[in-house]
């Protein structure tokens, strides 16, 4: 390679692209960008310069070129990331493959501040926008008339015009129960979030199916609903053991209220998972690996949902976009020791 190109010396061009491949620099351009009309013999020489050339188009350049900027604003009201984070680094994984940058905003659910940050992204061309939270409630669309695509992940729009993408809670409740019938266990009770929740009466339906398809009652007569908490944990495990001593298994709406239900499940005198099999919600690996023993639980997916919803954003961006309504993503059972044959 000549001197004039060596990129000890400086920064190779696309112009020195064109000239290897002995085609115009606009050729070059669109053969790069994956534009125009050309025979594939001439953008496969194009691609091949690049590549013997080390050549790494500017971003500027691109996108002055394109039309577009390559950059994704991610818009969250999750501020303590519980949700938010694996959302966001499955996003991230698929908008990288398809070189896009991300600008976080975080709206505090303050919706001020929300449309303060759309209209900063906005400000700043922004390709497409993903939206997401900590909870899958359905939440006010930020708008049909905006001049970008817009994808909803881990929290969904109440436009059926919006593409929304969330863990399958019905699902994951049905994969709880169905893994506790499996071990044997038929006297199972439920310990649930707040009613109020979407996400708490998701994981209900789905337990109620199984046990109907499996001919059993509800341990306790009906699930108990009460705080996201460890506390509200400790209580309902009381509550559901006075009521019904032969309990055999308990299914909890996350896993904070499963350490609760452990904690007063030994204290009562009861082996898990010997006695009193347990099955959280969540896989918050902070909380199901310090309980005793570990905690088997329901992985909601979140990296997977981020990753869809963004491939879903590209596509639009693209020019493909996929029609509105809610895609559920299937979740997955972490099996640890907290379940397991009873033995008597």
């Amino acid at each position: 390679m000549p001197d004039s190109l060596s990129p000890a010396t400086r920064a190779i061009t696309i112009r020195d692209v064109a000239t290897l491949a002995g085609v115009s620099v606009g050729t070059a351009s669109k053969a790069l960008n994956g534009r125009g009309k050309l025979r594939p013999e001439t953008r496969e020489r194009v691609t091949s310069a690049a590549e013997e050339l080390g050549f790494r188009p500017n971003a500027l350049a691109r996108g002055l070129l394109s039309g577009r900027t390559f950059t994704v604003g991610l818009v969250t009201s999750d501020s303590f990331g519980r949700f938010s984070i694996p959302v966001m680094l499955g996003a991230e994984d698929a908008l990288g493959a398809g070189q896009m940058s991300v600008f976080m905003c975080d709206t505090r659910d303050d919706p001020i501040r929300e449309r303060h940050h759309i209209q900063t992204l906005l400000a700043r061309r922004v390709d497409g926008l993903l939206v997401t939270g900590r909870r899958t409630e359905p939440r006010p669309s930020i708008g049909s008339d905006l001049p970008v695509p817009v994808v909803y992940a881990m929290t969904q729009s109440t436009s059926p015009d919006d593409l929304s993408v969330i863990p399958d809670d019905v699902g994951g409740g049905e994969l709880a129960v169905r893994h506790l019938l499996a071990t044997g266990r038929e006297r199972i009770g439920h310990v649930a979030g707040p009613y109020r929740f979407l996400a708490a009466r998701q994981r209900v339906a789905g337990m109620t199916k199984v046990l109907e398809e499996a001919g059993l009652p509800l341990a306790g007569g009906a699930p108990l609903h009460g705080e996201w908490s460890e506390e509200w944990g400790r209580q309902a495990a009381d509550i559901l053991l006075r009521a019904e001593p032969d309990t055999d298994a308990i299914f909890c709406g996350n896993d904070q209220i499963a350490r609760g239900v452990a904690e007063t499940v030994r204290e009562r005198g009861r082996r898990i998972p010997d006695d009193v099999a347990l099955i959280g919600f969540d896989n918050w690996e902070a909380m199901a690996l310090a309980s005793r023993p570990p905690l088997t639980t329901v992985d909601m997916s979140l990296g997977e949902v981020g990753r869809i919803a963004a491939e879903h954003l590209l596509a639009a961006i693209a020019g493909r976009p996929t029609s509105g309504g809610v895609e559920t993503i299937p979740c997955q059972l972490v099996v640890r020791e907290s379940t397991g044959p009873r033995r008597h």
